[in-house]
């Protein structure tokens, strides 16, 4: 055990280290000047100097969802702190892990309006999962292993560690002492499975004829992916995602029915909306999912497994709520099937799975379109995503903004591996996919890391190209350019006549290429469908360059199908001209 003197700023950095720390994101100033003086005078953890503290906070949070591991940043008080606040925000609302250090004035300088000082922990209270605003400098080191126990255990989440700069200063030194343990009697998330419900679940499961098996972020942050899919291979039942959960069953999977939800294929909303078992795993029912809850899958019955408690039955009933960690519970589920010998209704599993097939049929996702060329002139976004997942053979790691781009690569790229799709799900983040992606890229430096983004998204973090530049980040920007904000102007379309209100860039956008190029990177830009291949064969290609492809695509196309709010999921529009109700 390391008992050697330490002062505040030594205590925290190597409190990070035997937390397992070796790369952290960040951005200086005065609160956090002493930190810095410590990371400089030691070689365990790399820091990873950012452009804009949300880009730090954003790239912590997708190295975590990649890697599964915390993610920590370092910003300093004041502006420092609450240009954090959405990165945050972002890693709060999709439960990712993560850890963000902040400077803070001089303890006795608290309260009295200093300079660059902001109350962090105030600030973010209903954004974490816990705050802790350090005392005295020797409790760093408990505070520290407090922090990232709280973070990854139960229902993931970002802690935020103010530290008061007078509690670095190097002149003031202690004894080191890290503790081996946390003891924290208020906080005892359950990690295992409530195995008093497992044998409800498997006898419901056992007469279920409409099944479906319905995943979500909460089975790739808890590695929970290979018992999903044991569990729907020994039931052959039918498997949809959220959003967040897209990669937890394979994509590219006969099983698989697509994404549900607002955006979600026709074949997966309508299996859910006459389901008669609906199996919930580390999902939470949110409005994106269930439309309007009133209406949501009146006949079925609903096994709901979370380790959050708070979650079950918040929004929709569940009939048998299990508390505890997504991997414990299919663990156990799938032996009580195994124990009993449980037969499922065959035939009736196969009428719906023929059912299912049938509505894929008549209204499923196009996978051909990049087949089919040009359309009236235009490139469609759906075949850029095809393009993309054509060339990378699906086993690129992708992230990205928040609009139609994002929508388009979460129903055209089949994600066949968890912690494979990186993007803001529950606060829908625009400036997410860059930043992120350089976590991702961190982590796997041999890997091709995409992000997909908008000509509105990128100008969010665009400053980051700048941190590419200095670690020599060879990521691959995929820009569908309709020189609108798509989402913002298909709902325009679709319910105020059209009225273009501040959604579109009246020719003012920069040159995309002349800007990556400026910042040393290299940029391409595609106009014409007889271009994209070869263009997206060069991007993939310069496998230590930074590319920038900007894809002018069709400005006036719309992502379908698209749940029609206040009803039920079999009400979609599946096209401008067509619609099942």
């Amino acid at each position: 055990m390391d008992k050697s003197n330490k002062s505040g700023a030594e205590a925290l950095i190597h409190s990070l280290h035997l937390e397992g720390v070796d790369l952290m994101f960040g951005y200086p100033g005065g609160a956090a000047l002493h930190i810095y003086d410590a990371i400089f005078n030691q070689n365990y953890v790399d820091h990873i100097l950012v452009r804009h503290e949300q880009g730090a906070v954003h790239a912590a949070d997708g190295y975590a969802r990649a890697t599964g591991k915390p993610g920590v940043a370092l910003v300093t008080s004041g502006p420092g702190a609450t240009n954090a606040i959405t990165g945050l925000a972002t890693a709060y609302m999709d439960s990712t892990p993560i850890v963000v250090i902040s400077g803070q004035v001089k303890s006795n300088l608290i309260g009295t309006d200093s300079f660059q000082e902001t109350d962090m922990i105030g600030v973010s209270r209903p954004i974490v999962k816990h705050s802790f605003l350090v005392q005295r400098a020797e409790d760093i080191p408990d505070i520290v292993k407090k922090a990232f126990h709280i973070a990854t255990t139960g229902r993931k989440g970002p802690v935020v560690i103010d530290i008061p700069k007078d509690f670095t200063d190097p002149e003031y030194k202690f004894e080191f002492n890290y503790p081996t343990e946390v003891n924290m009697r208020s906080y005892n998330p359950p990690e295992g499975a409530d195995t008093s419900r497992i044998k409800e679940a498997a006898d419901m499961i056992a007469t279920a004829k409409r099944p479906v098996i319905y995943s979500g972020g909460g089975v790739n942050q808890n590695n929970a992916s290979e018992e999903l899919t044991a569990l729907a291979k020994l039931l052959n039942f039918p498997v949809t995602n959220t959003l967040m959960g897209l990669g937890a069953f394979p994509g590219s999977d006969p099983q698989f029915m697509g994404m549900l939800g607002m955006h979600g294929t026709y074949q997966a909303n309508m299996a859910m909306h006459n389901a008669d078992l609906i199996i919930a795993v580390g999902a939470r029912f949110d409005d994106r999912i269930t439309n309007d809850p009133k209406q949501f899958a009146l006949s079925a019955k609903k096994i709901h497994i979370d380790v959050d408690p708070a979650s079950v039955s918040k929004i929709i009933h569940a009939d048998i709520p299990i508390v505890g960690s997504a991997k414990e519970s299919l663990t156990s589920l799938i032996e009580e099937l195994k124990s009993r010998d449980l037969k499922t209704n065959e035939s009736d599993i196969s009428e719906w799975n023929e059912q299912i097939k049938n509505w894929r049929d008549a209204h499923g996702l196009n996978h051909s379109l990049l087949e089919m060329g040009a359309q009236n002139g235009k490139i469609l976004p759906q075949q850029v995503i095809q393009s993309l997942y054509k060339e990378t053979n699906g086993e690129a790691f992708v992230t990205s903004d928040v609009g139609q781009h994002q929508m388009f690569a979460a129903q055209y790229y089949h994600f066949d591996k968890p912690r494979q799709w990186i993007n803001s799900g529950g606060l829908g983040t625009m400036g997410f996919g860059l930043p992120s992606a350089m976590g991702v890229q961190l982590a796997y430096p041999d890997s091709i890391v995409s992000c997909v983004t908008g000509e509105g998204s990128i100008q969010m973090c665009i400053q980051e190209l700048s941190t590419c530049l200095q670690y020599g980040l060879p990521i691959k920007i995929i820009n569908l350019n309709n020189a609108a904000l798509g989402m913002v102007k298909q709902w325009q379309d679709m319910q105020y006549g059209g009225r273009h209100s501040s959604s579109t860039y009246e020719n003012s956008l920069p040159d995309f290429v002349a800007l990556t190029e400026s910042y040393g990177h290299v940029g391409i830009k595609v106009s014409k469908f007889d271009e994209l291949e070869s263009a997206m064969k060069e991007c993939i290609s310069l496998k230590d360059k930074l590319v920038f492809l900007d894809v002018d695509v069709d400005p006036n196309e719309h992502v379908y199908p698209m749940l029609e709010a206040g009803n039920a999921m079999d009400h979609m529009r599946l096209s401008k001209d067509e619609k099942t109700w």
